[in-house]
């Protein structure tokens, strides 16, 4: 994921939070908020329970490298954060992949 995809500004990360729409599975909880810039960005957090910050770390640079493989099926502009959740920690990568591509499907169909 490149560094202009990425949300940076913390109150424009907070407001797609409180304000935007909310879709999640047993791995990812995803909020977004359409935009009316041309272009898709992402922001990533994980919670200090689950682990410190070498496995949060980790976990981020996973959820980026699986945003790179995915941000094309997002339909909308607009701003969206994945937020990670516990199963993420024991989890493969190709089953990640998977959940999240069906996260976005769903997503993409309720919208």
């Amino acid at each position: 994921m490149k560094k202009y995809e990425r949300v940076k500004s913390n109150i424009l990360f907070n407001e797609v939070i409180n304000k935007g729409k909310k879709r999640g599975n047993q791995f990812f909880t995803i909020f977004f908020m359409e935009s009316s810039e041309n272009n898709k960005k992402f922001g990533v957090a994980v919670s200090k329970r689950l682990g410190n910050a070498v496995i949060r770390n980790r976990l981020k640079r996973q959820t980026r490298e699986l945003l790179d493989k995915t941000k094309i099926l997002f339909k909308n502009n607009g701003n969206y954060i994945i937020i990670v959740k516990e199963k993420c920690l024991k989890e493969r990568f190709s089953v990640k992949l998977a959940a999240l591509e069906q996260l976005i499907g769903d997503m993409n169909e309720k919208k």
